[in-house]
């Protein structure tokens, strides 16, 4: 049972990072576009 629920978990956080511009579009209320570059930028 343990590890059942350690594989939702790693699978939820892996589909949380590869749909993330997505979901802060979603949450922030902004344009994919702009989530993205967003994060795209390089912080220096």
């Amino acid at each position: 049972m343990g590890i059942l629920i350690f594989l939702v978990i790693v699978g939820a956080l892996v589909a949380a990072y590869v749909y993330r511009v997505q979901i802060l579009a979603k949450v922030l209320g902004q344009d994919e576009s702009r989530v993205r570059r967003r994060l795209e930028r390089r912080k220096d």
